[in-house]
């Protein structure tokens, strides 16, 4: 029997996933195996029994098609039937003559966003084959399995999938390329099941295929340059999208008296300018992802406004066909729109013969209640307590002035997979404060005192935030957070520059633990040899037995001290850092170096119980450690959280001794063990 593959779980995996992140797994090249399926030895298998690829995975239930709408126990999906394209035709084919961004035709499921996004990929080759690599379809070889690739936030997944549909009504997309049917079921897929995919806006799904960051315009406050922005962006093959606001439920997709969808997402395709009437006159192209329905005004289909202008243009410009695309001027544009979504692309996924391209950087990052999770800046007393990262422009946009641009992208990871559980996107954004070669995590004093030199426009309960910046040459760290505190999430900040920059994260392990004193015996105060006498009775020696008796004893009498008392798990943690002569017990110097410990210990707890309430607060708790010399990484004060802390999120007395202890053990070991001081370790198995 084949033996059964070992995964990593919890701390492991996130180291396992950092190196293999490091290592270039996940990059478009080297996509992560979705739940370790291998699309070539599924297919190969599949090809050797002559059965076609059913996933065991993602079976074909009615649990993979929702959870409310289409639930189960819903009517739109009572008699539902899952069918092959060979069932549904003698001959199916997969891409017949390429794809074009007129094949999309959305059903009925509210994923129009997804398909707009798709629309706009049909019209960049690269692209395109990126997310459906060539070599597919239903003729030689076919074994009922395809190969795909999406970003899910910060890497390439690629994943087996079975082409089936669902016949009851063309509820998510009508069949007309098998692009369409696979681009919906992929995400669905990674999401958990379709009803995942109704609403959203059309960065995601740019995002998604690509793995490009998306800026967002309000049309309304549109900047001056916009129509060379989207210029510029259609011509190095940027993704675009537009979308018109509702002002109510009732408005949602409400067709206006110009046949104009609104609240409905929409493809930017081309942008053009014509000489019309002795004036150049601006014009983009737009498509409706429904392949009907289109704008009826000035340069519609059918407008007269075609007939003023050259003959070869219109000839070029005009089509007549209700196919959902239409050509409108960009002053209706403005007017009738209200938000355009630029997808910028990263530099593998630009074609060589395109020369500019983005300087990008991105960073891994969480939010745990109790520990990273301070919210705005409208909370100062936790606001520090977010990830920072560093940024450092370097390289002005043009000589003699100062200013470099750049766009700063915050996205929250798999809140849509949350969805069953009744949970759905946090409000986010950030801010970014200027700083003089800061290598460690700024702490409240300083967002006291310092106003931030830039931040996301708004705070809002989206998947991704993005700001497009310019800021004078210098080095800044960005603070994404939640709006409230306690909101946990794990997120990814993207910085794409038009010049290179350069980047870090503000890290913060630097022990600086205070040395112990070393008495000899003659040096001890003899009124503790006394007490020492009398605590550890015959053979001189207190053992994790005697020394639990004695904390808790002791303890008991400091009534402003909350605590259950210390374990014994916790006084062996104690003895083991003291022991020097490897006896399991602690003799009278060892055991006076950990009194006078502890007593230290205790003045810093008080020290910092700010609210007196004989407990520590996490965000109390972080000060403390520091004080105490241990200044540590964002992930690993969250471990100690989880940890030490109770279910109210605050941390006691026995608690924080054994924290600290532990800590120094630690920090002394590895001191210890790394011989050559360079800030590194190699164990093998025992030594672990």
């Amino acid at each position: 029997m084949a033996e059964q593959p070992i995964y990593a779980t919890g701390m492991a995996y996130k180291l396992r996933s950092q190196w293999d992140r490091d290592e270039g797994l996940g990059q478009n090249h080297n996509a992560v195996k979705f739940l370790g399926q291998d699309y070539d030895s599924l297919k190969a298998q599949c090809l050797q029994s002559g059965r076609l690829f059913e996933d065991s995975l993602f079976p074909a239930v009615a649990s993979s098609l929702g959870f409310n709408e289409l639930g189960p126990r819903s009517t739109k999906t009572s008699g539902m039937r899952w069918m092959r394209p060979t069932e549904l035709c003698k001959r199916p084919e997969f891409i017949v003559d390429g794809a074009t961004r007129t094949d999309i035709c959305q059903g009925a499921l509210g994923d129009c966003w997804l398909l707009a996004a798709i629309a706009s990929l049909t019209l960049n080759d690269h692209l395109l084959h990126r997310v459906v690599p060539h070599g597919q379809g239903f003729q030689q070889g076919y074994a009922g399995i395809f190969h795909f690739q999406v970003m899910t936030t910060d890497r390439f997944i690629s994943f087996p999938f079975v082409f089936s549909k669902h016949i009851k009504g063309y509820i998510f997309i009508y069949f007309v390329v098998g692009l369409h049917l696979i681009s919906v079921s992929l995400c669905r897929r990674l999401n958990g099941c379709y009803e995942a995919l109704s609403g959203g806006s059309t960065c995601e799904g740019f995002e998604d295929f690509t793995g490009g960051v998306t800026e967002m315009y309000d049309l309304n406050k549109a900047p001056s340059d916009l129509f060379s922005i989207i210029r510029r962006a259609v011509e190095r093959g940027s993704l675009l999208g537009c979308s018109i606001d509702i002002t109510s439920a009732n408005d949602m997709e409400a067709v206006t008296f110009k046949k104009l969808v609104k609240g409905h997402a929409y493809s930017l395709t081309g942008v053009e300018e014509v000489s019309y009437r002795g004036n150049m006159t601006k014009l983009v192209r737009i498509r409706n992802p429904w392949g009907e329905v289109e704008w009826t005004g000035a340069w519609s289909d059918n407008a007269r406004e075609w007939d003023s202008i050259d003959p070869s243009a219109r000839s070029r410009l005009q089509n007549r066909s209700e196919d959902g695309e239409f050509w409108m001027s960009y002053s209706d544009f403005l007017r009738e729109f209200s938000r355009l979504e630029i997808c910028n692309l990263t530099a593998d996924a630009l074609q060589s013969s395109q020369m500019k391209k983005w300087s990008a950087s991105l960073f891994q990052g969480e939010w745990r209640r109790g520990s990273t999770a301070g919210g705005c800046r409208n909370y100062p007393a936790s606001f520090w307590l977010n990830p920072q990262f560093k940024i450092m422009l370097q390289n002005p946009d043009q000589q003699g002035n100062p200013d470099c641009s750049f766009v700063v992208a915050l996205m929250q990871k798999d809140r849509r997979k949350k969805r069953r559980e009744g949970q759905d996107m946090e409000t986010i954004g950030f801010a970014l404060y200027e700083v003089r070669s800061s290598g460690v995590h700024l702490k409240r004093d300083f967002f006291l005192s310092h106003a931030s030199s830039a931040r996301s426009e708004t705070f809002i309960n989206l998947r991704e935030v993005s700001s497009r910046l310019k800021l004078p040459k210098g080095e800044y760290i960005i603070v994404p957070s939640t709006f409230e505190p306690n909101k946990d999430g794990d997120f990814v900040l993207r910085v794409f520059s038009e010049k290179p920059a350069g980047s870090d994260l503000l890290r913060e392990i630097q022990p600086n633990i205070i040395g112990d004193v070393q008495l000899d015996e003659s040096q001890i105060d003899p009124s503790f040899k006394n007490l020492f006498r009398q605590l550890a009775g015959a053979d001189m020696e207190i053992s994790v037995t005697e020394l639990q008796t004695i904390l808790n004893r002791i303890i008991s009498k400091h009534k402003d001290l909350k605590t259950d008392g210390f374990s014994q798990e916790a006084c062996r943690s104690m003895i083991n850092l003291m022991d020097t002569d490897g006896t399991g017990k602690l003799g009278l110097t060892e055991f006076h170096v950990l009194w006078e410990k502890i007593k230290r210990y205790l003045t810093v707890f008080r020290q910092f119980d700010v609210d007196k309430s004989g407990t520590m607060s996490s965000y109390e708790m972080r000060m403390a450690l520091e004080s105490a010399g241990f200044k540590l990484t964002n992930h690993l004060f969250q471990l100690i959280i989880l940890r030490y802390t109770e279910a109210d999120m605050a941390v006691d007395f026995d608690n924080f001794v054994t924290c600290l202890v532990r800590l120094e053990t630690m920090f002394k070991t590895f001191k210890n063990l790394d011989t050559d001081g360079d800030g590194q370790i190699s164990l093998n198995f025992f030594q672990v």
